[in-house]
C-alpha cells in the first residue's frame, strides 16, 4: 500500500509515507510470509501469515519478523504539518494493541489501527539520517516471540479505520476488536506511600475463574464489579512492576514505577551533583560549574560541542539545586550553589549587561537564545531563597537582554513572564516591570499574530515550541487579564494535546512525543522515540497553568500525569538519565535503554518541585 486518503479529507492527505513500503515484511529464515489487504466502507482490515516451512521447529525472537506500517510522520515547515502530518502513538500490549495516528493541527479525520489478532511485542524505528532532526522514521511491527513447529502458522491481523480524535479512537477499539482490554491506572508513576491502582475492562463477558493478573510473576489479589476488574496494591517497593493481564485467553500488560516521594529524590539528585558533577579544579575556568557525568565511567564528561558544553540547558543544575534549598537547610549543598554562582558569573553570565554566553571562557561563538530566559530564572530561584535584590535586578537584565536581542520573535523555553513580573512589582522595581511589559506585549501579540504559522527552530516543528507558545499567552493572560490572550492560549492547547498519548506504560502515559534528544545530548548518539525526555514536562506547565485560570479538573490531572511521566530519569540513588530511548531497534541498533549521560534532565525533577509547591 503506497497512498491512504480519506475521500472526504479537504488537505487530501496521505497518512501513509516512508523509504519503505507500507506492509513489507523482512522474516526470519526459513519462515514464508503471506498476507492479504481488504477494503470494507470506512475500514481496511489486513491480515499476515507466517508459516514455518521447514522439517524443525523455529524460535522467533521479538526482532525475527517485521511489518513495516509507515505513518506519515514527519516534520516539514509548521503549515505542512498541521494539514498533511500526523503524530504517531504506538502502544505494542501484546494482543491488545493500537496505533492513534492524529492530525498534527487536529482536524478530523484521523487515522487509528488496532489489533484483531495476534500479538504485537514492540516496535522498531527506521530513520532517514539525512532529515536529522525532522523526520520520526518508519515503524516497524515486532509479533511477540513464539515457537512455531513445522508446518505451524502465525497470524497477525489489524484493522485500520478513521476517527475524529483521542476520545472516539478510544471508543472504537472495543468496537473493532470484539476481544479487546481496556486497562487504565491512576497513576503510571506511584509514590512509595500511594497506592497501585489498576482498573481492566474487558469489552466481552467474563466469569471470575476466566482472570488471571500478576505483578512481576507472581499472581496477585483483585476484585470484580460491574464487569471490571480491579487491583489496588501498597508497598510494591521502588523499581519497575510489570503487571500480566489475561482474561478469557486474551493478554495484555501494563507498565506501573514506584519511586520514593519527590523530597526524597530532589535531595539525593542534589547530593548526586554536589558530589559527582560538580568541577573541583581550580586550575580550570570550568571550576564551580556542574558538569555531565557518565554512568557508565562514573566520571565528569565536558566536550565544547553545544550540547555538552559548562552552559546551556545544564543550567537547569543550579536552578533546581536552588529550588531545593528554598526549603531545606543543607551546609553542603549550599557551598556548592555559591560555588556554581561565582561559575557563572566568572564564566557564564555578564551581571552588567545580561549577555548570557554560550559556554565558559565567554564563549558566545554560537548565540543561542534560549540560554537567557534559563539565566534568568537561575537567578528568580536564588532570589526567592534570600531575597538578593542583586538576583532580582540579574534576572531583569537577562530577560531584557534576550529581548533587545530578538527575543520578541522567538519562542524560547520557560521564559518567566509571570514570576518575574510578580517579583519587580513586589520588590517596587516599577521602571524595570514597565519596560518588561512593553516587551512580553510585544513577544505575545507576535505568537497571537502568527497563530498556527509556528516558525522553525532548532527543529522545523516539534511540542517545545507549540508548548511556549501556550504557555507566554497564559502568563499574559494572568498579568493582564486581556481575552484575547486566553483565547489564543486555549487554540494552541489543542494542538499541544496531540502531542500526549495514552498508553497504559510509565514511559508513555501524557509523555508528549520527542525523537531526537537521545543523539544530540545523549552518550550513545542515537535518534529514535525518546519516552520520557524531560521537556516533555513543557505540557504538564501548560496543562496546570490552564487549570488554574479554567478550573478545570481535567487539565490538572494531565498535568499531574505527565509531571509524573519524565520521573523514571531519576534513581533512589540521586544518579539520573538524559534521555530514555524506547524503540527495540534504531536503524538496527539496539535501544530500549537510559542514556548513560546525566546531562540536562534536572528540569523535569524542578517543574515537579514547583508544581507541588504552587499546589500547596
Amino acid at each position: 500500500m503506497k497512498e491512504l486518503i480519506h475521500q472526504d479529507d479537504r488537505y487530501g492527505m496521505n497518512w501513509i509515507e516512508g523509504n519503505t513500503e507500507w506492509g513489507t515484511v523482512k522474516a526470519t529464515e526459513g519462515i514464508e510470509v503471506q498476507s492479504k489487504s481488504e477494503v470494507c466502507q470506512d475500514t481496511i482490515q489486513e491480515e499476515y501469515y507466517f508459516i514455518n516451512k521447514t522439517d524443525h521447529p523455529i524460535s522467533i525472537a521479538l526482532k525475527d519478523i517485521s511489518i513495516y506500517t509507515p505513518f506519515q510522520d514527519s516534520y516539514a515547515d509548521a503549515q505542512t504539518c498541521m494539514k498533511n502530518r500526523c503524530h504517531t502513538h504506538i502502544w505494542c500490549g501484546e494482543e491488545t494493541s493500537f496505533v492513534m495516528a492524529l492530525r498534527m493541527g487536529g482536524e478530523g479525520p484521523h487515522l487509528g489501527l488496532v489489533l484483531t489478532a495476534g500479538s504485537l511485542g514492540g516496535y522498531s524505528v527506521e530513520r532517514d539520517l539525512s532529515q536529522i532532526s525532522n523526520d520520526r522514521g518508519d515503524f516497524l511491527m515486532h509479533p511477540s516471540p513464539v515457537c512455531l513447529l513445522p508446518g505451524e502458522q502465525e497470524t497477525i491481523a489489524w484493522t485500520l479505520f478513521w476517527h475524529e480524535g483521542k476520545e472516539d479512537f478510544y471508543r472504537k477499539l472495543g468496537v473493532y476488536n470484539s476481544k479487546y482490554l481496556y486497562v487504565n491506572a491512576k497513576n503510571y508513576t506511584v509514590f512509595e506511600q500511594e497506592e497501585i491502582e489498576l482498573q481492566i475492562e474487558p469489552v466481552f463477558s467474563f466469569c471470575q475463574n476466566d482472570i488471571s493478573v500478576e505483578r512481576d510473576g507472581k499472581q496477585i489479589d483483585f476484585s470484580v464489579s460491574d464487569n471490571k476488574i480491579f487491583v489496588r496494591e501498597q508497598n510494591a517497593g521502588c523499581g519497575e512492576h510489570h503487571y500480566l493481564i489475561t482474561v478469557l485467553g486474551v493478554r495484555t500488560h501494563c507498565h506501573i514505577l514506584v519511586l520514593p516521594s519527590v523530597e526524597e529524590l530532589a535531595g539525593q539528585r542534589c547530593r548526586f551533583i554536589a558530589q559527582k558533577q560538580q568541577c573541583r579544579n581550580p586550575g580550570s575556568g570550568l571550576d564551580g560549574t556542574y558538569l555531565i557525568y557518565d554512568n557508565e565511567e562514573k566520571k565528569q564528561f565536558y566536550d565544547s560541542e553545544y550540547d555538552f558544553n559548562g552552559g546551556r540547558e545544564r543550567v537547569g543544575m543550579g536552578i533546581l539545586m536552588a529550588k531545593y534549598l528554598q526549603n531545606h537547610c543543607d551546609t553542603e549543598l549550599s557551598e556548592s550553589l555559591t560555588d556554581y554562582i561565582e561559575y557563572v558569573e566568572r564564566e557564564l553570565f555578564d551581571t552588567q549587561t545580561g549577555i548570557v554566553y554560550n559556554d565558559y571562557h565567554g564563549d558566545n561563538s554560537f548565540k543561542r537564545l534560549y540560554n537567557y530566559p534559563w539565566m534568568s530564572l537561575f537567578y528568580i530561584e536564588l532570589y526567592k531563597r534570600n531575597q538578593k535584590r542583586d538576583y532580582l535586578v540579574y534576572a531583569y537584565r537577562a530577560l531584557k537582554s534576550f529581548y533587545e536581542q530578538g527575543g520578541t520573535g522567538f519562542y524560547a523555553i520557560e521564559v518567566p513572564l509571570k514570576e518575574l513580573y510578580t517579583l519587580l512589582e513586589k520588590a517596587g522595581m516599577e521602571e524595570e516591570k514597565a519596560v518588561l511589559l512593553t516587551f512580553f506585549r510585544q513577544h505575545s501579540d507576535c505568537i497571537l499574530a502568527n497563530g498556527f504559522h509556528y516558525p522553525a527552530h532548532e527543529v522545523n516543528f516539534e511540542q517545545s515550541i507549540v508548548a511556549p507558545a501556550d504557555a507566554l499567552l497564559l502568563q499574559m493572560y494572568e498579568i493582564t487579564g486581556e481575552e484575547k490572550y486566553i483565547t489564543g492560549a486555549k487554540q494552541q492547547l489543542d494542538v499541544l494535546s496531540l502531542f500526549s498519548g495514552f498508553q497504559p506504560d510509565y514511559h508513555l502515559y501524557e509523555t508528549t512525543i520527542r525523537h531526537w534528544d537521545g543523539y544530540w545530548f545523549g552518550k550513545r548518539r542515537l535518534y529514535g522515540d525518546t519516552f520520557p525526555h524531560y521537556w516533555s514536562a513543557l505540557s504538564a506547565n501548560v496543562f496546570y497553568d490552564y487549570a488554574k485560570i479554567s478550573g478545570d479538573e481535567m487539565y490538572l490531572r494531565r498535568a499531574d500525569a505527565c509531571y509524573r511521566g519524565v520521573l523514571s530519569l531519576f534513581r533512589a540513588d540521586g544518579s539520573a538519565s538524559c534521555a530514555y530511548v524506547y524503540p527495540v531497534t534504531v536503524n538496527g541498533e539496539d535501544a530500549e535503554y537510559y542514556d548513560p549521560y546525566a546531562n540536562d534532565q534536572d528540569w523535569g525533577l524542578y517543574f515537579m518541585l514547583r508544581y507541588l509547591e504552587n499546589c500547596e
